[in-house]
């Protein structure tokens, strides 16, 4: 299964200059959790999630209208082809700790995005053959989620 088979084709996207409130209401009103950032000639040049900006704005003490995507996406991309393998997006995003890939054209062009959501949907599932097994994608959520969560400390008490 390519990845063109199962990315969404109409990802939201922004800019470098789109400032943080703008980008907050594009991934309200298009329900994600992720902007593709681009250039003008809609290449793929970083990405900011619901959780850059939140600690963005967490962090400083300024407005999401003053604050710019640029100043706080991740210039250090994972990205795929739509012509890769699902399998082999599934590899970067286990190794990479990621949920959702831009996926981008040999020029770089961004054409889509793929992410964990896309995939499950199109898992082996209920008896259905499909070419991608449910192990597979099982798996690739335990290494995104391994050691990612926080770790209680045991308490310990003392007994009078």
């Amino acid at each position: 299964m390519k990845v063109k088979d199962v990315m969404m084709r109409t990802a939201a996207r922004c800019h470098p200059d789109t400032n943080l409130g703008a980008a907050v209401e594009m991934m309200w009103t298009r329900n994600c959790g992720i902007l593709p950032v681009v250039d003008a000639e809609d290449k793929l040049v970083g990405v900011i999630t619901d959780r850059d900006i939140c600690i963005a704005l967490g962090t400083r003490n300024l407005l999401a209208g003053d604050v710019a995507v640029k100043d706080v996406a991740s210039a250090h991309v994972y990205w795929c082809k739509s012509d890769d393998d699902v399998r082999s997006a599934l590899q970067v995003m286990a190794a990479s700790k990621i949920r959702r890939l831009p996926v981008v054209s040999s020029t770089g062009v961004l054409e889509g995005i793929l992410s964990m959501d896309d995939v499950v949907l199109h898992t082996e599932a209920g008896g259905q053959p499909c070419e991608l097994p449910a192990e597979k994608v099982v798996k690739t959520l335990q290494s995104v989620y391994s050691s990612g969560l926080p770790q209680l400390a045991e308490k310990k008490f003392a007994v009078a």
